[in-house]
């Protein structure tokens, strides 16, 4: 009888839970989760660039880490790029992963953070390495 390893469980790090991020929703084929502009913004009142970066990596690199994990494998990032479309003054933003491609070595995976009218603020896209090793409990490599 063959066990397959389950999937990964998202455990937010010390920077996500400063940043008010939450998970709505997590899968292989799908992670997002949330994050308030207040608290996360630059000197001229716009959601700050770097949180962006920040979130949209932690969100990719949890959805590769899923898809890995049920491979009895981790993920590590080795990868990202982002372009800002739109800043952000207040309210919630959405931050959703989704593959382009899901392999046995590498995932790439687009990122979109979009407003509560479901504006694109930005895209990341992310590459992760797949490594021979178990997702240690409780922790995330990315």
């Amino acid at each position: 009888m063959t066990h397959e390893p389950s999937p990964w469980t998202i455990v937010l790090g010390e920077l996500d839970e400063k940043m008010g991020v939450r998970i709505v929703e997590q899968s292989v084929e799908r992670v997002v989760a949330t994050m308030p502009v207040a608290g996360n913004r630059q000197s001229f009142g716009l959601l700050h660039g770097g949180a962006s970066l920040a979130v949209g990596e932690a969100v990719g690199s949890w959805a590769a880490v899923i898809h890995a994990s049920t491979l009895g494998k981790t993920a590590v990032g080795v990868d990202v790029s982002a372009t800002h479309h739109k800043g952000a003054r207040e309210g919630t933003v959405t931050i959703t992963a989704t593959p382009i491609h899901l392999g046995r070595t590498l995932t790439t995976h687009e990122v979109l953070l979009t407003n509560e009218a479901g504006q694109r603020l930005c895209t990341l896209r992310i590459t992760n390495l797949l490594l021979d090793r178990p997702v240690p409990a409780g922790t995330v490599d990315g």
